[in-house]
C-alpha cells in the first residue's frame, strides 16, 4: 500500500515556473511507475508525465514536452514535477499516482491505483 501527499501548487503568471512534490509512504514505493495527472476546470483528468521505477525512463504528454520534467528520489521517497514556461491551459488540480496495472499507455489513469489528494495550480 502507498500513501501519496502532493505539495507545491500555487498561483503563477504565464511564463513562470513551479515545482510540485509528491511524498510517498510505504516500503514498496521504489517498485512503482509513478505519474502526474491534472484535471483542468470542467474537464476530465489527463496524464501529464510518468517515470519508471529506476527513473531511467520518462513519458510526457505532447502538451508538456520540453516544458515539464518528472524526476524521483528514492532516498526521499518523493517524485517531482518541474513545470517551466507555464501557460494558462496548464491550470488545474494536479495529482500524483502509483501505477498498479500493466497497460500499454503509461499516461492512462486506468493504470494507476493509488492517488494523492491533489494540489492546485493556477496560471494567469
Amino acid at each position: 500500500h502507498v500513501q501519496l501527499v502532493e505539495s507545491g501548487g500555487g498561483s503563477v503568471q504565464a511564463g513562470g515556473s513551479l515545482t510540485l512534490s509528491c511524498a510517498a509512504s510505504g516500503r514498496t514505493f521504489s517498485i512503482y511507475h509513478m505519474g502526474w495527472f491534472r484535471q483542468p476546470p470542467g474537464k476530465e483528468r489527463e496524464g501529464v508525465a510518468a517515470i519508471s521505477p529506476s527513473g531511467a525512463s520518462t513519458y510526457y504528454a505532447d502538451s508538456v514536452k520540453g516544458r515539464f520534467t518528472i524526476s524521483r528520489s528514492h532516498a526521499d521517497n518523493t517524485i517531482y514535477l518541474r513545470m517551466d514556461s507555464l501557460k494558462p491551459e496548464d491550470t488545474g488540480m494536479y495529482y500524483c499516482a502509483a501505477r498498479v496495472r500493466i497497460t500499454s499507455d503509461y499516461l492512462s489513469s486506468e493504470s494507476y491505483g493509488y492517488w494523492g489528494q491533489g494540489t492546485q495550480v493556477t496560471v494567469s
